[in-house]
């Protein structure tokens, strides 16, 4: 499947994608490191834990853009298959849906 984004736009959202990749790898060893060392406050370390979850549900679902950027689906609604507008990927690069389907399943 052909792609709507030009190349430029394509290399810049993949740049996007690697800045926030690496950033929250990087976090994630933060608090992977801070689980370790932690004294074993409950609070402090159940709020690690949880902390260290959502860090590696972001790096999981980066990573699942970059695998469709290879497939050449980056940028298709998931539902329609209508190309996902470069703006709203500006704003939100792991959108993956259009906003017509996404205000569908609000709405439901």
């Amino acid at each position: 499947m052909s792609t709507h984004l030009s190349s430029v736009q394509l290399q810049a959202l993949r740049e996007d994608l690697r800045e926030q990749l690496e950033q929250r790898k990087r976090h994630l060893d933060e608090l992977r490191e801070q689980e370790r060392d932690s004294n074993g406050g409950e609070g402090t370390w159940q709020e690690l834990v949880a902390s260290a979850a959502a860090a590696e549900r972001a790096v999981a679902e980066l990573s699942r853009a970059f695998d469709r950027l290879a497939a050449g689906t980056y940028g298709r609604c998931t539902h329609c298959e209508a190309g996902i507008p470069f703006e709203r990927l500006e704003i939100r690069p792991l959108a993956r849906t259009c906003i017509d389907c996404q205000r569908r399943h609000e709405a439901a």
